[in-house]
């Protein structure tokens, strides 16, 4: 049996709670325990705690309720813990559709394009470049 047992009353060493008292509500196995007291109920490993020589007197378990009640005799202060309020997630807002866009562009008068009967094409025809003639120099 590991001298971690439900009700020991332990010190916390490493993490956010440490130099925080503590009383083991649940023995996992081994390395891990189910802690509450002074700090946040959770389970952590037993390499954290420094055990004392105090011990409780409740059930595997117990509910905070409890573990408050009995570190109050002992003359320890608990930490109160309040559920945590979950903010609502904001809806996710509908794309608008892109069906006005193209309706507004199918109403739209388009432009009367000018007949090209009407204006002479104005293309010339390209210029033929004559060969430069090279002219060898007579000595």
């Amino acid at each position: 049996m590991s001298i971690y047992h439900v009700g020991k009353v332990c010190v916390k060493l490493a993490g956010r709670d440490a130099g925080k008292k503590c009383v083991v509500v649940e023995a996992v196995d081994e390395r891990f325990v189910v802690v509450d007291g002074a700090t946040r109920r959770k389970k952590v490993n037993v390499r954290h705690l420094e055990p004392l020589a105090q011990t409780l007197d409740i059930k595997e378990k117990a509910s905070s309720a409890e573990v408050k009640a009995a570190f109050s005799k002992l003359g320890v202060a608990v930490k109160e813990s309040k559920p945590r309020k979950t903010a609502e997630r904001p809806k996710k807002q509908k794309k608008k559709a892109a069906k006005p866009v193209k309706e507004a562009k199918k109403k739209a008068p388009k432009a009367e394009k000018k007949s090209t009967a009407e204006e002479p094409a104005k293309k010339e025809a390209p210029v033929e470049k004559e060969p430069v003639k090279v002219e060898a120099a007579a000595q």
